[in-house]
């Protein structure tokens, strides 16, 4: 980590008592900003956070579907705690979402995932990862618009699971959501970055800072 990185949790110092969507102050039990090593090059991105991640205000944590990506962190070498820490302790990687509040009775509305996106956009550009790691159709169609030279409607994340997208300044490596996958679609996504990622230099040059 950043050797200026005090916390794991929110380490940019988001607004933990925001109310830019009235709705979603009445539903959630924490703002779950963005969580990890602000000096990572792999960053994923949720859509929102699920009921473990709400409880918590961490995340990725606390249920199913977030030890499955505890567990994918974990294989690549980015965890060094079980896949079911609610604190995890990361390296190389940072967890953020698209909107960082929970409503338990339907997914973020366009407006809300707006409101949130200075959000995103302030954890994109102060970590300047090398690889963004897209969970879900949504947060894929989201980076696409703004990374990659493709329609957001020409993107199918089933489709483009556990494949390398180049970007610009960033490569893309989709994930089919958490709640959807079975355990091959979670191999395959490990393994792809193991032998596709990993095996070669996936680093570049455009506005990194030096390890």
């Amino acid at each position: 980590m950043d050797a200026n990185q005090d916390s794991l949790e929110n380490p940019f110092s988001m607004d933990e008592a925001c109310t830019n969507c009235p709705t979603l102050c009445e539903t959630r039990a924490n703002i779950a900003h963005g969580y990890g090593d602000v000096g990572g090059e792999f960053l994923f991105v949720g859509e929102s956070p699920g009921p473990g991640a709400d409880e918590a205000g961490i995340p990725f944590v606390g249920d199913s579907a977030g030890e499955r990506l505890q567990y994918v962190l974990g294989e690549l070498g980015f965890s060094r705690s079980p896949p079911d820490a609610t604190e995890p302790d990361l390296q190389n990687v940072f967890l953020t979402y698209l909107t960082r509040c929970r409503h338990p009775e339907r997914p973020p509305t366009d407006d809300e995932i707006g409101t949130c996106e200075p959000y995103l956009n302030a954890e994109i550009r102060m970590i300047n990862p090398e690889i963004i790691v897209p969970v879900g159709q949504r947060p894929l169609e989201a980076l696409a618009v703004e990374y990659t030279t493709r329609r957001p409607d020409s993107f199918d994340v089933d489709e483009e699971h556990a494949t390398t997208i180049r970007g610009r300044g960033f490569e893309l490596i989709p994930m089919v959501e958490l709640d959807r996958q079975t355990d091959d679609r979670t191999e395959a996504f490990v393994e792809h970055v193991k032998t596709s990622v990993f095996g070669r230099d996936y680093r570049q040059t455009k506005g990194r800072r030096g390890r």
